[in-house]
């Protein structure tokens, strides 16, 4: 008698990844949480300088090898200015004064803005479906950023933060399009680990007055425990697990997840944060998603 052997529904893979999608998810939540008792910038240097150094020691068990040739050294710093010096000042700025759930919806576009990047580069062609749902996304963030009780109207105390997100977005972006001549190259984790370390420099100089002038008594010890998760398990163990998802099952596989990242947090955001959504800014959330799951849409040939 034949056995058929029944393939896994999720394999080991799978479930870190779906594990990365929470603490993703989360991690909006928690480093807003953490900005009401630590101004941006400096939690950005502190962020950082502990990811950096463990992302280092993460590369050099797995990889044994941090060796960068000094010709690829450029490309990294290039990549480390425009993925997280800019990035992370945007981001992290946009965040405070933004809402958990708008931030996420929004740093969902990315795709979407690589995708028009690529057009324009004519690395990349667009189709139908494409279109339609670059056209959703756009309307969806505009939703998002003016929809109020009483119809459209521009919220003057978050549309500053959403924009400095949607630079952010692009700022990410065009790093993910950059990066891929580095991949090439090495190893995601090793590259990953060097852009990040050679940023961070560049990040604790620009947060010196931040550092300063920060209230380091005022910071109570879930302060600490945000940054400390923040830094570990959103960005060190978090990119390497996510970078071990593109290794092992590929990067059209591994992206399916980050769909789920923005359902997280404004669930989390809701919960633990008193967030919620006016129905023209959940519409605009529906049409973000929908927007992203279409504008990345490849039929079969």
């Amino acid at each position: 008698m034949n056995r058929v052997n029944k393939p896994q529904v999720l394999e080991s893979v799978d479930i870190a990844l779906l594990f990365v999608v929470l603490i993703w998810g989360t991690n909006f939540t928690v480093v807003k949480s953490t900005l009401s008792e630590m101004t941006p910038m400096a939690f950005n240097a502190l962020r950082f300088t502990g990811a950096s150094a463990l992302s280092l020691i993460l590369a050099w068990i797995m990889e044994k090898d941090l060796w960068i040739p000094q010709r690829d050294w450029g490309l990294v710093l290039l990549l480390g200015f425009i993925g997280n010096f800019v990035y992370q000042i945007l981001f992290i700025n946009g965040l405070a004064r933004s809402r958990a759930s708008d931030t996420s919806l929004i740093i969902s576009t990315t795709p979407i803005f690589v995708a028009l990047i690529g057009t324009l580069t004519r690395s990349e062609k667009l189709r139908g479906w494409n279109w339609v749902g670059i056209l959703l996304s756009f309307a969806g963030i505009f939703l998002l950023t003016t929809g109020s009780r009483s119809g459209m109207a521009v919220d003057d105390r978050t549309l500053p933060g959403n924009l400095l997100v949607l630079g952010a977005t692009m700022s990410w972006a065009v790093y993910t399009i950059l990066v891929k001549r580095l991949i090439q190259r090495h190893s995601v984790l090793k590259a990953t680990a060097w852009i990040m370390t050679s940023t961070t420099p560049l990040l604790v100089i620009a947060a010196i007055p931040d550092l300063w002038t920060q209230n380091w008594h005022a910071i109570s010890l879930q302060g600490w425990l945000g940054l400390i998760y923040s830094s570990a398990l959103a960005i060190a163990i978090g990119y390497a697990i996510w970078n071990t998802g593109v290794q092992r099952v590929g990067s059209a596989r591994t992206s399916v997840y980050s769909y789920l990242t923005p359902l997280v947090s404004v669930i989390v955001a809701w919960a633990f944060l008193d967030e919620s959504m006016r129905p023209l800014q959940a519409l605009g959330a529906l049409g973000i998603l929908l927007g992203v799951v279409l504008g990345r849409y490849r039929p079969k040939n």
